[in-house]
């Protein structure tokens, strides 16, 4: 199964732009379940000085100079990414074969092995998820019971939020903090993803945050209009002895043949699309279009 991918994050400035340093992460990883096949980006205005390279995630980063006065910054990702939907499904019935209890999984990652020291990087608060409170720690026990199976916990956990919040768009941003989002019990995909991060993390799971893609299907009758879809977010749980399952609570569903993975991290910070700095004065406006497609439909370019 191949998708192609085109992503736009453009920025309008103010004032004008006389330097910018930036990060952009455009180019999806390799997994042990998709394999990226081609990938270009173009840059407007031009590029003076850019260099890449692969963070302490797996993500690849491209770091941009630009030295050319602008009012605005466009960055074009074209990506073509087949999908291994039976290895991942494969995968899923491992872990749940393998899954523990939630006491069990307390209990070996109170220690050090060999095999799960890496994870303990997605178990502390990050600069996006602070520390939740207790409300939504209790929140979260409601699913994780102690002779509970952890596979089948998570997957309720799952489905609660997706059956407790509603999703609203302009609702939030990146910034809003978890308690609003758990208060209001509305949001979007990043904001359920960073919610569910924040609640497991707090009852000692190492949680971490994976962003994307989703293909969206019209209805039947109707055809895809070019640039409808989104970037999307999910989370993903890491069980002792098995290995991380995704969930992905604002579809209730795993993700399987429809999600395309950019890049993982602690928080959506790690993997944010475009960061960076810029000499200037005044406001800019984000924008932001994406159009994924599987191989035999019309790739836009």
């Amino acid at each position: 199964m191949i998708y192609t991918i085109y992503h736009k994050t453009e920025f309008d400035y103010e004032s004008i732009v006389t330097f910018s340093h930036n990060i952009a992460r455009l180019k999806p990883k390799n997994t042990r379940f998709q394999k990226l096949l081609s990938f270009s980006m173009q840059t407007e205005p031009t590029v003076y000085e850019e260099s890449d390279f692969v963070d302490i995630f797996g993500n690849y980063n491209s770091h941009i100079l630009i030295r050319e006065a602008h009012k605005s910054l466009s960055l074009i990702g074209h990506s073509k990414v087949e999908i291994f939907p039976d290895s991942l499904a494969t995968h899923i019935a491992d872990v749940r074969s393998k899954s523990v209890t939630y006491a069990q999984a307390q209990e070996i990652l109170s220690g050090f092995t060999c095999n799960d020291t890496s994870v303990k990087l997605f178990m502390p608060e990050s600069e996006f998820i602070p520390k939740a409170s207790k409300r939504i720690q209790e929140y979260a026990l409601e699913s994780f019971s102690p002779s509970r199976d952890l596979f089948e916990a998570a997957y309720e956990f799952m489905n609660r939020i997706y059956a407790d919040f509603k999703f609203v768009s302009g609702f939030s941003d990146v910034m809003t903090p978890i308690e609003d989002i758990f208060d209001a019990k509305q949001g979007v995909c990043q904001d359920f993803t960073q919610f569910a991060i924040a609640a497991l993390r707090s009852i000692g799971l190492p949680a971490r945050y994976m962003s994307g893609y989703i293909e969206t299907i019209p209805k039947e009758g109707e055809k895809k209009l070019f640039g409808v879809d989104a970037s999307h977010a999910w989370f993903a749980l890491y069980i002792p002895n098995a290995g991380w399952i995704g969930l992905d609570p604002t579809n209730n569903v795993i993700p399987t043949s429809q999600h395309i993975l950019l890049g993982s991290g602690r928080d959506y910070n790690d993997i944010s699309p475009l960061k960076g700095v810029v000499f200037s004065s005044g406001k800019s406006d984000l924008s932001i279009m994406v159009d994924v497609r599987r191989e035999d439909s019309i790739f836009y370019s």
